[in-house]
């Protein structure tokens, strides 16, 4: 949820929890095990096909609470803080996925690996969101009672787990239907997401991309520029809403219809060799395709300027954090020196965390798979007994300290603004130029030096993307009463069942649409611009060489963002620059950005139409858009899973877009907008 949206659900976020410590509810349950691990599995899939197409992450919190609370009011009894272990769980598959799509695509695109292994890839999503809940468990009290920061989506959480009432038995109404409504909102729009990436990719019915391409001024001025008709990517804006929206438009803006054409009226030269084209041959001359090639080249070229600013963005991301991360980690010691004093046996119920002890060893014992996961990875490299310790050091320190970044920036921002991509540049940045010295770039050092940074840089983002995720749910967890062990324990169920699904849906995108590279002639690729920075980072400094002429461009973007970014905190302007999230508008094809415009757009409207109603009414619309836009991304995030699944057997045998796909696809994205709009101020008026 974006922080200009935050106005309203922020209060009474530091009242006494809704469950008094003294009451005791079934929490951890076999039926609340089990539906967990299965939302965490579902959202992961959800949120790894959505991430590797737009390059943004949603938090799942809120949908898998509404799930939760519709499936298990079906059983005999069910309770709120049951419930909030349910979201906890699954909410983790969501986020931990994101730390391996940004990364881990990096290794087949550089050509390490032929394809996703399901061994390593699961050893390294285990064992960075393990570690990830450890090095937060110390931070709970701090960020989220003494620092008293909003983490907007563990608030917007807790208010949909209170529609549900605390306690209530199969078959009582009142609160339950309230739960009910929420669930029904939530699968009729996933119904409606899916419906449209059915007929799209499965019967090519409807077209997902608009897109034109044109020479204006007998070519002097090459113009292209493309819409994706995409309900998953409206509900995305939706979501990060109107601010992160309006910049990412920006950005497209900045990197196809700006850079685009005066890259061509600078360079044209340059890009008609490297398609292939006799610069001497007359531009009235060339055909479509060749302008459309072009195009192409030219937009690749421009979209360095988004790796750039992406690499400033990450660097300021840090340097601004280092103040209140240092004294939330102060007061985190202070408080366990107290607890390890003896006052620890006065805490309630509600303030009991997992044992600092049972903390220490769980991250001691984590030494063993770390070691043996960069001791494996490093081949036939003669020191590499040495270098395995000092990766293993580096990850445990890169780790506290950028999981402690995380934790903050969701207390701040929330999940879905959280710049886990700043963490992970600045990961593999350091780790990349600390083993180029240890290691050179020449003979076997230049091959496994690179994939070894982007192992730690699949460590550090899963453990940075679990802590934002666990801090948000402690935080719902304290409104509503949770035992903050106990969500902590839910954390690890939810990571476990994530991982030993996430390089299956890796194999299964891949083989069927192709991930960052398109995978067969017609297919369009999963663009996975993260996964694309961090390849040309490691590969770059260890010596395959960076095109820094658009970088420095995006240095330059960057710093004039960051700037735009101060004034407007200085003034106290909701309507902030972050420059991340122009970055990644830049790195993205156009289309993608005007599709979470829309979104964004929809949400400010939205958001004005219910200014003048009372409290609740704007938070239950608040909580009905969220539950639409999460439905609209999950169904046609796993319908897209399993239309890849099937793209795998019959190869060339899916169907093209048919006639008038256009018009239709056109015509359907037009009336999801209405239908996400409407049910949303309409459903104050529901039961």
């Amino acid at each position: 949820m974006p922080p200009e949206n935050d106005n309203n659900s922020n209060t009474n976020t530091h009242s006494p929890p809704l469950v008094k410590p003294e009451t005791r509810l079934a929490e951890i349950t076999v039926k609340g095990i089990i539906l967990g691990a299965i939302l965490s599995m579902t959202l992961a899939a959800a949120n790894a096909y959505i991430g590797l197409l737009v390059g943004l992450t949603v938090s799942a919190s809120i949908p898998a609470a509404a799930v939760s609370m519709g499936v298990l009011r079906c059983c005999r009894r069910t309770n709120i803080l049951e419930n909030n272990l349910v979201q906890t769980s699954a909410s983790a598959g969501e986020s931990l996925v994101a730390g391996m799509i940004f990364t881990i695509p990096a290794l087949v695109m550089m050509g390490a690996w032929e394809t996703y292994q399901y061994g390593p890839i699961v050893a390294i999503a285990i064992v960075g969101g393990i570690l990830g809940v450890a090095f937060t468990i110390p931070l709970r009290k701090a960020l989220i009672i003494e620092a008293r920061l909003k983490f907007p989506e563990g608030v917007a959480t807790a208010e949909v787990l209170k529609t549900g009432g605390i306690e209530y038995t199969r078959g009582e109404s009142g609160d339950g239907s309230a739960s009910a409504s929420g669930f029904r909102m939530l699968m009729q729009a996933a119904g409606i997401g899916g419906a449209f990436k059915l007929f799209e990719s499965g019967f090519g019915v409807l077209a997902g991309n608009v897109a034109t391409t044109a020479a204006w001024l007998k070519g002097k001025y090459l113009f292209t520029g493309n819409i994706t008709l995409s309900p998953a990517l409206i509900g995305v804006g939706y979501i990060v809403g109107f601010n992160i929206a309006m910049l990412v438009f920006a950005g497209g803006v900045i990197g196809t219809l700006i850079g685009v054409p005066i890259n061509w009226l600078f360079n044209s030269a340059a890009l008609m060799n490297t398609v292939g084209i006799d610069p001497s041959t007359p531009w009235a001359e060339l055909t479509s395709d060749d302008w459309n090639n072009l195009a192409g080249e030219s937009w690749q070229n421009c979209r360095r300027i988004g790796v750039g600013a992406m690499m400033v963005g990450g660097l300021w991301s840090l340097i601004s954090l280092c103040k209140p991360i240092f004294q939330g980690m102060k007061s985190s010691l202070s408080a366990y020196r107290a607890v390890s004093s003896g006052r620890g046996a006065e805490l309630a119920r509600t303030e009991f965390d997992t044992p600092i002890n049972y903390v220490g060893w769980v991250v001691l014992l984590s030494v063993v798979p770390v070691f043996a996961i960069f001791y494996t990875v490093l081949g036939d490299y003669p020191d590499k007994l040495m270098i395995s310790v000092i990766m293993t050091a580096l990850m445990l320190i890169f780790g506290f300290v950028f999981s402690s970044v995380a934790g903050y920036m969701a207390g701040l921002v929330g999940s879905s603004n959280n710049p886990i991509s700043g963490v992970t540049i600045a990961t593999v940045v350091v780790s990349a130029l600390i083993l180029l010295q240890l290691m050179g770039n020449t003979g076997i050092a230049a091959t496994l030096g690179p994939i070894a940074v982007i192992y730690m840089a699949g460590l550090i983002c899963s453990a940075a993307a679990i802590a934002g995720d666990n801090m948000q749910d402690l935080k719902c967890g304290h409104m509503v009463g949770a035992t903050p062990w106990k969500q902590q324990i839910f954390q690890v169920v939810g990571v476990a069942s994530a991982a030993i699904v996430i390089p299956l849906v890796l194999q299964i995108l891949d083989a069927g649409q192709g991930i960052g590279r398109p995978i067969r002639e017609g297919a369009e690729a999963l663009s996975a611009p993260q996964a694309g920075l961090m390849r040309d980072l490691a590969t770059g400094i260890f010596g395959a060489g960076i095109n820094w002429k658009f970088i420095f461009m995006g240095f330059g973007l960057a710093v004039a963002c960051i700037i735009l970014d101060v004034v407007q905190a200085r003034r106290g302007s909701s309507f902030r620059f972050p420059v991340l999230a122009v970055a990644v508008g830049i790195y993205l094809p156009l289309g993608l950005s005007v599709a979470i415009f829309a979104g964004g757009l929809l949400a400010l409207l939205v958001q004005r139409k219910s200014k003048p109603l009372s409290p609740a009414i704007r938070q239950k619309r608040a909580n009905s858009g969220l539950l639409l836009a999460s439905g609209l991304i999950t169904g046609e995030a796993l319908m897209g899973v399993v239309i890849a699944g099937a793209a795998v057997y019959l190869q060339d045998r899916m169907p093209g877009e048919l006639p008038g796909a256009a018009i239709m696809g056109s015509l359907f994205t037009l009336a999801v907008i209405y239908y996400l709009y409407k049910r949303t101020l309409n459903s104050t008026a529901e039961a």
